[in-house]
């Protein structure tokens, strides 16, 4: 079966978990700058969380845009990636609401590390369903942000009973790392089009 309907649901499950984050930012009751001053930790997670999301939209909507079909365990892995990310707003709250406790964070790194290892169980999944010579499949190459993410995100886990701030720097240098747009499968696209010339 063909990546439309896939692409389209996935789309809308995140449209939607964004809509639910952003409800979590409630509008202060003064009227005063100095109002909107306890609301800096839970805005400071939004935004980390939203960029997340959008790496995770982009990366997803790409690798859909060159896979050629998708196979019953694809969809199951793809609601597997979508569940943790469903957890996003959660710990997102969490954290604003108790400024970065170290058990929130520590939370906040499980559910990222279990989005990224359920990415990698959906990449791999259409990799192998896909033939050897594919556009993914030159594309993605050795994808060392791909293994280098979820080590990282082991270790800010712990990371955070000791230091809070070392896991906000790992967790906010990991979505920089990934913000940086990943031209892999733009690059092979051209290929595509001039094979269907």
């Amino acid at each position: 079966m063909g990546t439309n309907r896939l692409e389209a649901f996935s789309d809308g499950v995140l449209a939607i978990i964004i809509t639910i984050m952003v409800l979590e930012l409630r509008a202060p009751h003064g009227t005063a700058l100095a109002d909107l001053r306890p609301l800096v930790p839970v805005f400071m997670s939004y935004v980390l969380s939203f960029v997340y999301l959008g790496i995770y939209w982009n990366n997803h909507h790409h690798m859909l845009h060159v896979t050629e079909e998708v196979s019953g365990g694809i969809l199951w892995a793809n609601l597997h990636l979508l569940f943790w990310l469903s957890l996003i707003p959660f710990v997102t709250a969490w954290i604003g609401e108790n400024h970065f406790a170290p058990t929130p964070m520590a939370l906040y790194g499980v559910v990222l590390l279990m989005a990224a290892i359920a990415y990698f169980i959906l990449q791999t999944l259409i990799l192998r369903r896909e033939a050897e010579d594919s556009l993914l499949h030159a594309a993605v190459g050795p994808d060392w942000k791909g293994r280098l993410s979820p080590v990282l995100y082991a270790l800010a886990i712990p990371a955070a009973y000791f230091q809070t701030w070392i896991s906000g720097a790992i967790y906010v240098g990991v979505a920089l790392m990934w913000l940086v747009p990943d031209q892999r499968i733009e690059r092979v696209l051209p290929r595509r089009t001039a094979a269907g010339a």
